[in-house]
């Protein structure tokens, strides 16, 4: 547990250059209370004292905004940025080195029973605002964008974009040109509106083309 906690510690010094002494980063990142209070909250999940898990993680949520079902299976340096509004569910199941950012849900799509909950790859980054539903798979060094809804498996070595979400990039091959920062990727709802402002004022040119034939012809 104490290599654990100090591989938290460390990971949040890489992730983040804002953090400037341990001690600032032990008292007042809300993220690091929430991912080491959830880590006793699985533990005792684990040996079923559902109860018990479930007071500490309700504990966590009030005292960080980050709300963590302890039945959840998270790897090793994980990173909530910010953090504040997080929605980790029950069957969720999440990798190595990941990185989420304010707003997040990992939620499901209804009632279901079972594997309800996405199962998150290594290395993976999920931007402010994203919502990732269901039991699907994102892939290992995928990045999700901010405000992007996502209801299916994506591959590794995507980034997705969208409501719905889309793979605007994979393998290397790039489909816009755009740096992966999540704050910098393409807007297809921008995209949309902009193609639709084009045709409206195609269809404009052609109704005034429309309206001095008449006028010639009267």
């Amino acid at each position: 547990m104490r290599s654990i906690i100090a591989e938290d510690l460390s990971n949040v010094f890489d992730q983040d250059p804002a953090a400037r002494s341990r001690w600032e980063v032990i008292m007042t990142y809300s993220g690091l209370h929430a991912i080491w209070m959830h880590r006793a909250a699985h533990w005792l999940w684990k040996k079923k004292r559902y109860f018990l898990a479930r007071v500490l993680s309700q504990f966590s949520r009030f005292f960080t905004g980050i709300e963590i079902h302890p039945g959840a299976k998270i790897g090793r340096r994980f990173f909530m940025d910010h953090g504040m509004g997080i929605v980790i569910g029950e069957t969720c199941e999440i990798g190595n080195d990941v990185t989420l950012f304010q707003g997040v849900t990992l939620g499901g799509t209804g009632k279901e029973k079972g594997k309800r909950h996405p199962t998150i790859g290594d290395d993976v980054l999920i931007s402010a605002g994203a919502k990732v539903l269901g039991s699907i798979t994102i892939g290992d060094h995928s990045k999700i964008g901010a405000g992007s809804v996502v209801l299916h498996n994506v591959p590794s070595h995507s980034t997705v974009v969208g409501i719905p979400g889309r793979v605007v990039r994979q393998n290397g091959i790039k489909v816009h040109h755009h740096d992966l920062n999540h704050a910098d990727l393409p807007d297809p709802i921008a995209e949309k509106m902009y193609d639709l402002e084009k045709q409206i004022k195609e269809l404009q040119t052609k109704f005034e083309e429309l309206k001095r034939m008449e006028k010639e012809k009267e």
